[in-house]
C-alpha cells in the first residue's frame, strides 16, 4: 500500500512539473532581463557607483538615501512631480477624457470621429515629438503667443515663467486619449433604462453623473487613475524636449532629477537610488487606487 501511495505522489509530481515546462523558458527570460537588472539596480543605489571620476566601486549603505532627503533639489523635485501627477494626471487627463468619452455618446457620428481622430493622434505621437510640438506651441515665438498677439491679449515666454504648467498642459494633451477611451467603454456598459429611470424620477444631469453614472464605473475609473498616474510620474522625454527641468529646476521632476545625477554627474549610485523612490511613490499611488477599488460603494 505505501509503495502505491508513494508511486501515485511520484506521478502527480512528474505531473505538476510537466505542467510548469511550457512555461519555463518565459520564467528564465524573465528572471534573466527583468529580476536581474532589477536585483543589480536596488544594489547600486547601495553603492557610490559612478560613471567617471572613480577607479572603484564601494558599498555605502543608505547614504545615497540619506543624501537625497538631505537635498533641497531632490525635494524640490518630490514636490513638482507630485504637482506635475495631480494636474495633469488626476485632474487634466482623467476629467477631460470622463468629459469627451461623455459628450461623444451623445454627439453624433461625423462629430464622434473627428474628436476621437484628433484626440488619438496626439496619444499615438512619440513622447519626443509631442515635446517638440508642444515647445512650439508654448515658445516666446510660437503658436500660442501668435494667437493671444492677434486676440490683443498680453503673452509672455510660458516656458520661463510657468515651465510646471505648460509641461503639465503637454501631458494633457498627449494622455487624454487612453482616458477618453477607458471611459468610453465603461459608459458604453451602462444600462440606458438606469439613466432613463433616474431622469424620470427627476435626477438633474449632476444628480445622475454623481450618484448613478460614477458610482456604475467606479472601478474603471480606479483603473485608469493607476495606469495614468504610474505612467505620468515615469514621464522623461517629453519634459525634455520642452524645458530639460528648467530653467533653474523649475520643472526638474523625479525622472529629470535622476537622468541628470546619474548620467550629466556621473551620480550612478545616487541617482540610482532616486529612481528607487520615485519606484516607492508609484507603489504607494497604486495601494492607494487598489484598496479605493476594493471599497464597496
Amino acid at each position: 500500500m505505501r509503495t502505491g501511495a508513494a508511486g501515485r505522489g511520484g506521478a502527480k509530481r512528474r505531473q505538476g512539473a510537466l505542467r510548469w515546462l511550457p512555461v519555463a523558458p518565459a520564467t528564465a527570460l524573465l528572471l534573466l532581463f527583468l529580476a536581474g537588472p532589477i536585483g543589480y539596480c536596488v544594489w547600486i543605489a547601495f553603492t557610490d557607483m559612478q560613471l567617471t571620476g572613480a577607479s572603484s566601486t564601494n558599498f555605502v549603505g543608505l547614504e545615497n538615501f540619506r543624501r537625497a532627503f538631505a537635498d533641497d533639489n531632490f525635494r524640490n523635485a518630490v514636490v513638482l512631480t507630485l504637482v506635475f501627477t495631480v494636474i495633469s494626471s488626476i485632474l487634466g487627463q482623467n476629467t477631460l477624457g470622463l468629459a469627451l468619452a461623455g459628450l461623444m455618446q451623445r454627439a453624433s457620428k461625423p462629430v464622434r470621429t473627428v474628436t476621437g481622430t484628433i484626440v488619438i493622434c496626439a496619444w499615438v505621437l512619440p513622447e519626443i515629438v509631442a515635446g517638440f510640438l508642444l515647445y512650439a506651441f508654448f515658445r516666446r515665438e510660437g503658436t500660442l503667443n501668435m494667437v493671444l498677439d492677434w486676440l490683443h491679449l498680453p503673452s509672455q515666454n510660458w516656458l520661463f515663467t510657468l515651465p510646471i504648467l505648460a509641461v503639465s498642459f503637454a501631458n494633457v494633451w498627449r494622455g487624454t486619449a487612453f482616458s477618453m477611451l477607458v471611459y468610453s467603454a465603461a459608459l458604453s456598459e451602462i444600462p440606458k433604462e438606469i439613466t432613463e429611470a433616474a431622469q424620470v424620477d427627476g435626477a438633474s444631469g449632476f444628480q445622475r453623473l454623481f450618484r448613478v453614472t460614477l458610482p456604475m464605473i467606479r472601478r474603471s475609473i480606479g483603473t485608469n487613475l493607476m495606469l495614468n498616474t504610474l505612467q505620468t510620474l515615469s514621464v522623461f522625454g517629453l519634459i525634455w524636449a520642452m524645458t530639460r527641468g528648467g530653467p533653474g529646476n523649475r520643472s526638474q521632476t523625479l525622472p529629470v532629477f535622476m537622468y541628470d545625477q546619474a548620467f550629466l554627474k556621473s551620480f550612478i549610485g545616487y541617482g540610482t537610488a532616486v529612481a528607487l523612490l520615485l519606484l516607492l511613490v508609484g507603489a504607494l499611488f497604486s495601494v492607494v487606487y487598489l484598496r479605493l477599488m476594493r471599497e464597496e460603494v
